[in-house]
């Protein structure tokens, strides 16, 4: 037998900017210079996520004129594909085949860049196909909500959905940059502004009681989108994210503990069952509040600490409960159950469910009580904050 060990280096790269295809912002120009090879420009192509475009009608011509004014450092090999953003374009791998194209007839290498500029779920599909073209095309991502700024674009996974679960098709790549402008931010929907910011609660609940302090105390500000908050609050996220990703010796997620997927199992399902008409971020917020309520009927969390965190969680604008997860196979057991067999298949090896049995810190179960599930369900029920409430009164 033979047997070599060896060990590749890696940088997570992540830059805070405002308004970054403005010809005079320097940011991607400085990135990109490293990149070039014996002083010619990188070739790249952009895909821009179709909300993205719509909110910014100028985009592309901007992401032209910069790459012109900055012709030194790369250059466009085609013009900026337009893709569907939101979850379902997760759901065709059309699309994939066509982002494969389009890098394909540009003439893309791995010595190229592919950018994509958009949400999460348009990150992880343009991304997946520049990760598995060529085995690896160099990318940079652009997250333009507070969701992929704070959370999902800032990691190194990307997939699309497929047998009808969420990122069963996926790779681990390391992109070469992440780029948060916070301008983008400014052009989301309300909804959409908000959903990142539950992912802000959830790494302070497991990681930084200090973070989820300060969370607490500029709820209110959370709570009206104030953007300096809002950003700052991105900003703490994201670096939690990131320093996890990095140093927690298990970034492509070899083992079974996931603990940045706090309250992911039940939200999986959730956004399956709601046919993803509950976002990502909402139906975390959801999650999280049936593994708080089951961690206290388990033994594992205070009661006072639970309702002081569900506080939290609705007085920054999200829904506890759902009428979703109160749905039923024919066999008559909550179809959310069936998340947890599902989120082990996609974890691989032993169930691992991460809770948290006090404020900045977390623990991980290998088996949950289905009967204290269900009860924790009903008590949310009761509790009657319910999700399309908050839409209404929006």
């Amino acid at each position: 037998m033979l047997e070599n060990r060896f060990h590749v280096e890696y940088t997570q790269r992540v830059l805070f900017t405002r308004h970054v295809f403005d010809k005079e912002n320097l940011t991607l120009r400085e990135l990109l210079q490293s990149a070039r090879e014996g002083g010619r420009p990188t070739k790249a192509i952009a895909f821009v996520d179709s909300h993205v475009a719509n909110a910014n009608p100028t985009l592309l011509a901007d992401i032209e004129s910069y790459a012109a004014a900055h012709a030194d450092v790369f250059v466009l090999a085609a013009p900026g594909v337009i893709i569907p953003g939101g979850e379902p374009c997760k759901n065709d791998f059309d699309l994939v085949q066509q982002c494969w194209q389009q890098i394909n007839d540009a003439g893309i290498d791995r010595h190229s860049q592919v950018f994509v500029v958009g949400g999460g779920a348009a990150l992880d599909l343009v991304c997946f196909a520049a990760a598995t073209a060529h085995r690896g095309i160099r990318h940079v991502r652009f997250p333009t909500t507070t969701l992929s700024q704070g959370d999902g674009g800032v990691g190194v996974k990307n997939g699309v959905n497929f047998f009808g679960k969420k990122n069963w098709v996926g790779s681990f790549s390391v992109p070469y940059a992440i780029v948060n402008d916070f301008a983008f931010l400014e052009t989301l929907p309300e909804r959409e502004r908000r959903c990142g910011l539950i992912e802000a609660i959830k790494v302070a609940l497991i990681r930084d009681a200090g973070f989820y302090l300060w969370l607490e105390n500029n709820a209110e500000k959370l709570a009206s989108l104030d953007q300096d908050v809002v950003e700052e609050a991105v900003r703490a996220s994201a670096a939690q994210h990131v320093q996890h990703i990095t140093t927690n010796g298990d970034p492509f997620e070899y083992g079974s503990a996931r603990p940045l997927d706090f309250g992911h199992w039940v939200a999986h399902k959730l956004e399956q069952v709601s046919n993803f008409q509950i976002h990502h971020g909402e139906a975390v917020a959801i999650g999280m509040a049936v593994d708080l309520l089951y961690s206290v009927k388990a033994g594992i969390l205070e009661e006072a600490t639970a309702q002081r965190i569900l506080a939290l969680i609705e007085q920054v604008g999200f829904a506890t409960f759902a009428p979703q997860l109160l749905e039923r196979t024919a066999k008559g057991e909550l179809v959310i159950l069936a998340g947890l067999e599902e989120f082990r298949e996609h974890l691989g090896g032993e169930l691992t469910i991460t809770l948290v049995p006090e404020i900045g810190s977390k623990l991980e179960v290998h088996e949950m009580d289905r009967a204290k599930i269900v009860a924790a369900v009903q008590d949310l029920k009761v509790r009657g904050n319910v999700f399309g409430r908050q839409l209404v009164e929006a």
